[in-house]
């Protein structure tokens, strides 16, 4: 069986993680790699309801979501979470819990609160900013941008697709996934993204 793993995405409400889960499912289904979605939203409706958002509530959310995709990735399956998950020491506890037939794939969706706010069509980012709304994780409340995570990608700065295109070569890169005959992705990204993982000692 082909080994499982987590794609674990963090950032800001608004900067792309829930687009790039589609977006890396479609990939990855047509490369046929089971695969399922934990999408942030969702998961606070079916598993965590009732939580609010204080630290403590939002620890557990994040805690519930990583024992679901540990079970998923032990199986063979690609997990991809889409929650903000805001702080370093659940994330690395997630990564740490993560079973040893699975793999941990930290990506982090980096955009400034001033392209979020500018592309906020519901306007939570100019409410959270004028005091409106309370606990607002990168306004009100702190985001901790993951230190070293696997695949950055800029999405304030760069489509969708280039950034989908850029976890797919980090996942092929650690062979999680199969390379695609053809693949035309470019020689200096897959350079970056080849000196990156080498330097988290992935690659010798």
């Amino acid at each position: 069986m082909k080994k499982g793993f987590i794609l674990w995405f963090t950032g800001l409400s608004g900067s792309g993680k829930s687009t790039l889960s589609k977006l890396i499912e479609e990939r990855l289904l047509e490369r046929g790699i089971p695969v399922e979605i934990l999408d942030g939203d969702e998961v606070r409706t079916n598993l965590s309801k009732g939580l609010g958002f204080s630290k403590e509530d939002r620890d557990i959310n994040i805690r519930r979501i990583g024992y679901v995709a540990n079970l998923l990735a032990r199986n063979g399956v690609c997990a991809i979470t889409a929650a903000i998950s805001p702080y370093h020491a659940v994330r690395d506890e997630v990564r740490a819990s993560v079973d040893g037939r699975a793999g941990f794939v930290e990506t982090y969706c980096e955009c400034s609160i001033e392209k979020l706010t500018a592309r906020d069509v519901k306007g939570l980012y100019k409410k959270a900013l004028a005091g409106e709304i309370k606990n607002f994780t990168g306004v009100s409340d702190p985001y901790e941008a993951p230190l070293n995570p696997e695949c950055v990608v800029h999405t304030g700065d760069e489509p969708a697709e280039q950034s989908c295109a850029r976890i797919l070569k980090t996942l092929e890169m650690l062979g999680y996934i199969p390379a695609v005959v053809g693949d035309d992705y470019g020689a200096l990204e897959e350079k970056a993204v080849a000196e990156r993982l080498r330097d988290l000692g992935y690659l010798g």
